[in-house]
């Protein structure tokens, strides 16, 4: 079965590699990166080709099919991959999924693997199929990433690969 990892993926770091190798230890056997391309809830920083050019250099599938310039959409993305699905989201994300566009379609269209944040809390609508992945405590947060990387830093949590890309091209500075 294949697991959608939708996010910003600005930029990917230790906690979503983390995430992508445990929902294989939850069977399944393909998990698609799928960067966010133009979301109405959340304006991107960084341009969606350096986002994928920094997934692609750590994880072995990640999707374009956000890359159009019009708003993206769950509801749109879902359908263009096969059943059996699932849609891995973070839990401050899954907060919001009734201001999504056609939310109660997206609802119907997959399940959910939820990844557990610090300090978020959601609540399920009903008719929805959520698995919780309550297993990983991350606080790695992205925008702590591009402060520190705003300061010069080389932080931690970013892969060797990621911090060079981020370096050569000057980003977050």
């Amino acid at each position: 079965m294949t697991a959608l990892f939708g996010g910003a993926f600005d930029p990917i770091h230790q906690g979503h590699l983390a995430i992508i190798e445990e929902i294989r230890r939850l069977g399944y056997d393909r998990v698609v990166l799928v960067p966010s391309g133009n979301p109405p809830h959340k304006p991107m920083r960084t341009p969606f080709a350096h986002r994928v050019a920094m997934a692609r250099l750590v994880a072995d599938d990640v999707s374009e099919i956000e890359s159009g310039g019009g708003p993206s959409y769950s509801f749109d993305t879902l359908r263009q991959f096969p059943e059996p699905r699932a849609f891995v989201i973070g839990a401050d994300a899954f907060a919001e999924i009734e201001s999504w566009y056609r939310w109660r379609d997206v609802v119907l269209l997959t399940e959910f693997i939820v990844v557990s944040r610090p300090g978020h809390q959601y609540a399920v609508p009903a008719g929805a199929r959520v698995r919780r992945l309550d297993s990983l405590s991350l606080d790695i947060s992205s925008s702590k990433i591009r402060a520190q990387l705003a300061r010069g830093e080389a932080p931690a949590e970013l892969p060797g690969p990621v911090l060079k890309y981020i370096q050569q091209h000057g980003l977050y500075r």
